[in-house]
C-alpha cells in the first residue's frame, strides 16, 4: 500500500478515498448501532433518524477522509503545509515563551494527527500520547513514519514511564499533546459531565499544569470544504485553583471537558461517534478516587 502511496498524485488519492468509502460504508452495521446508541445519549431526541444517519455518514467520511489523508502526506509532506493552516497560533507561540512547555488538549476530533504534523512542519518540537494500536506491524509502521517526520511518540503505557516522559518533555519547552476524549474506565480518572451524562475522564493535563505550570492549549482542527483543514488555537485555559487538590482537579477537567463539547455541537461530524464514550458509569454513591496530590499523576 505504501508503494502505491508513494507514487500516485493527490487527485487519485481523493478518488480511491471515494472508493474506498463506497465499498465499506454499507457494511458497518456495528459501528453505525454504536454510533446511533452515542447520539442518543448527546442529543436524546432532539435529532430524528434522519439527521443522525447524516451525521455518521459524514463522520465517516471523514474518518476515511483521514486515514487516506495521513497516509498520502506522510509520503509526501510538503502538502502538509498545503493543506493545514493556523488560527489563533500566537497563543501557543505566547505559550511557549513563558519556557515551561505547552500542555495543547484536544481530541479525536477531524485529522487530528494531521494537526501534530503541521505543528512539527512550523517548528515547534512536538509530542503526543499516543495508545498503540493492537496491530504491532502497523504500530511499527506508523511509529516509524512519526519518527521520520518528527513527531516523537509517548506510549500511554507503561504509565510510569508515560508520566517520566511527559513532564521531560514540558521542561525543555517543548509541546505535549493530550486528547481528552476517551472513556478512561473506573479507575483513575474522574466522573465529569460530557452532554449531561457522566463520562470518565483522565486527569493528566491538569495535574501536568499543576506540577509544572505549564499552560494549557486547546487546540482543534475542523475540515473545510475545499479538504484543507484551520488549525485552531484557543488561548490558554486558566487553572482554577480551588480548596483542595482532588476539587481543582474536577473543575478543571469539568470545563476541558465541556469545551470538547462545544465543538463536537458545533461540528459533529468530526467527532468519532463510534467510540463509547459513556461505557463505564460511576456507581451509585460511589466515592470517585482521583490523585489526592499533584504526586499522583493520571493519565
Amino acid at each position: 500500500m505504501t508503494g502505491i502511496i508513494k507514487k500516485i498524485s493527490y487527485a487519485t488519492m481523493r478518488r480511491l478515498t471515494h472508493i474506498f468509502f463506497v465499498m465499506t460504508y454499507p457494511f458497518l452495521i456495528r459501528q453505525k448501532r454504536i454510533a446511533a446508541e452515542s447520539l442518543a445519549i448527546a442529543f436524546g431526541g432532539k435529532k430524528d433518524k434522519k439527521e443522525v444517519d447524516k451525521i455518521f455518514h459524514d463522520c465517516f467520511w471523514n474518518v476515511a477522509s483521514g486515514m487516506m489523508e495521513l497516509m498520502y502526506y506522510m509520503e509526501h509532506p510538503e502538502w502538509i503545509s498545503r493543506m493545514a493552516y493556523f488560527e489563533g497560533k500566537e497563543h501557543l507561540d505566547a505559550a511557549l515563551r513563558q519556557g515551561k512547555g505547552a500542555i495543547a488538549v484536544s481530541a479525536h476530533f477531524g485529522n487530528f494527527p494531521l494537526m501534530l504534523l503541521r505543528c512539527v512542519q512550523e517548528g515547534y518540537k512536538t509530542n503526543a500520547i499516543i495508545r498503540p494500536t493492537r496491530d504491532q506491524e502497523i504500530e511499527k509502521y506508523f511509529f516509524n513514519l512519526r519518527t521520520q517526520l518528527g513527531l516523537n511518540t509517548v506510549y500511554s503505557m507503561p504509565r510510569k514511564q508515560c508520566v517520566d516522559t511527559s513532564l521531560r518533555v514540558l521542561r525543555n519547552n517543548e509541546i505535549l499533546f493530550i486528547p481528552l476524549d476517551q472513556n478512561f474506565g473506573s479507575q483513575g480518572g474522574v466522573f465529569v459531565d460530557f452532554f449531561g451524562q457522566k463520562a470518565a475522564t483522565a486527569t493528566g493535563p491538569v495535574i501536568f499544569a499543576m506540577r509544572t505550570k505549564a499552560p494549557i492549549i486547546p487546540m482543534f482542527v475542523i475540515r473545510e470544504k475545499d479538504d484543507r483543514h484551520r488549525i485552531i488555537v484557543e488561548p490558554p485555559l486558566e487553572l482554577e485553583y480551588k480548596e483542595n487538590d482532588r476539587e481543582t482537579l474536577e473543575v478543571n477537567t469539568a470545563r476541558i471537558t465541556q469545551l470538547i463539547e462545544r465543538y463536537i455541537r458545533r461540528y459533529p461530524q468530526e467527532w468519532g461517534w463510534m467510540h463509547r464514550r459513556w461505557k463505564h458509569q460511576p456507581m451509585p454513591a460511589e466515592t470517585v478516587k482521583t490523585a489526592a496530590t499533584t504526586q499522583e499523576v493520571t493519565l
